[in-house]
């Protein structure tokens, strides 16, 4: 009901009808709000925002946000959970929560490329040393801890070339010497493994951090950008999250909406890009320009075995790889070769990121992307695939067609099965 002695603008402001609260439906509601709303003075100096018990400003958290940070607490079985703008905003504000002037963090040369460039050319101006570390020698890791070091980045499998370390065997070494580790999930989703149980015993191993690109699976769509970091550890989480505050660090309630809306596909995306990957890899395996496939859920890729120990139980036991995997083409094709099998493919877009619907491929120059050599990489260019959601027949008629566009070689049609 209107006041009449009100002016209809006023009104329109400061309406007195309040919508029912017992409204129920498979989508949680979207709240946006900078500023929020207060009984009195004295809810508004008792209201608290670092434990979830209420609200007091948008960036702070909304109902939205808070409902998805708690999903995805669930999904990797963490305890707390923070959203970010971006993957790597996840990855520059785990750094700067837990970093001073003088420390060292540790990175796997075969990690994402911004994390490195992040430590090169932004931690090193303020004084915190990154070194980098052979990820599949665990030795190398052990050699390379200084008491400077106070973290150590670890991400299974790596970037672009797929190697997969003993994530157990590197998280020990962490813990005896005190260091916190932090683990790029991306790739794992929660899915594959759970990051804080490694050894599947209800948490006596596991990474001090995960920090995730929900712009991957959780997402689904190749639409949002987002990121999140998830701890066990209340200690932890709070040191990171009062720097997010202080950076000012937030994220859109749309963007909140539309993951929320695709995580509960998200197991079924996952094991469908899963499949649809082993099949074209195995295909693309069999070809005689390629001198090495990079997945790890086939037997002879790098890190195969670790895979298996930490992944193969994962997806009712057949393991669980995600929808990313590279093959190496024999050097003796030059570079515009491979341009033109990429250029001529017809489903796969030439793009960065994965998890989408549509399929993706990338040519790297590994050589320039690493500063201790290519390690259990073959000599040659790295072709990265990201499977999206087309029929895998269809897919493969493309790989085929581009092939012998491309490299002039009979398309081999007798794939071999991936080892679990």
């Amino acid at each position: 009901m209107t006041d009449p002695a009100r002016h209809i603008t006023t009104e329109l402001v400061h309406h007195a009808y309040q919508a029912p609260s017992q409204f129920f439906a498979p989508q949680p509601a979207v709240h946006k709000a900078s500023t929020v709303f207060f009984d009195s003075v004295e809810d508004m100096r008792k209201r608290r925002w670092l434990d979830k018990s209420g609200f007091t400003y948008g960036l702070h958290g909304t109902p939205t946000t808070y409902v998805l940070e708690e999903r995805l607490c669930s999904l990797e079985g963490a305890q707390q959970c923070l959203l970010v703008p971006s993957g790597l905003s996840a990855i520059s504000t785990v750094a700067l929560g837990l970093l001073s002037a003088g420390d060292e963090v540790l990175i796997p040369d075969n990690a994402y490329g911004p994390n490195k460039d992040f430590a090169e050319h932004e931690l090193a101006r303020w004084g915190i040393r990154h070194v980098l570390f052979d990820p599949m020698d665990v030795q190398d890791l052990q050699a390379k801890l200084t008491p400077a070091t106070k973290l150590v980045w670890l991400e299974a499998p790596g970037s672009v070339s797929m190697e997969f370390p003993d994530l157990i065997a590197c998280v020990q070494l962490c813990r005896q010497r005190s260091v916190t580790t932090v683990l790029d999930n991306t790739w794992g989703a929660g899915l594959a493994f759970k990051p804080f149980d490694l050894l599947a015993d209800g948490g006596s191993l596991g990474v001090d951090v995960s920090a995730h690109a929900l712009t991957k699976y959780p997402s689904g769509g190749g639409d949002v950008l987002m990121g999140s970091i998830t701890t066990v550890n209340q200690a932890l989480h709070m040191r990171i999250k009062l720097t997010h505050m202080r950076l000012g660090i937030g994220v859109g309630a749309n963007d909140a909406e539309m993951v929320l809306r695709s995580l509960p596909s998200m197991a079924l995306r996952y094991r469908a890009h899963d499949a649809s990957a082993r099949t074209l890899a195995a295909a693309l395996a069999q070809q005689s320009a390629v001198v090495q496939l990079l997945h790890p859920a086939f037997a002879g890729a790098p890190g195969h075995a670790q895979w298996h120990a930490l992944c193969s139980a994962a997806q009712d036991g057949q393991g669980a790889a995600a929808g990313l995997f590279s093959v190496v083409i024999d050097p003796q094709y030059e570079q515009a070769a491979i341009d033109t099998f990429c250029d001529s493919l017809a489903l796969f877009q030439i793009g960065y990121s994965w998890g989408g619907p549509v399929s993706l491929v990338v040519p790297y120059e590994l050589d320039s992307m690493r500063a201790g050599g290519r390690g259990q990489v073959k000599a040659g260019t790295v072709v990265r695939f990201c499977v999206g959601l087309e029929a895998v027949q269809d897919l493969l008629n493309d790989l085929a067609q581009a092939w012998q566009k491309a490299f002039h070689t009979p398309w081999q049609t007798a794939p071999i099965a991936p080892s679990n």
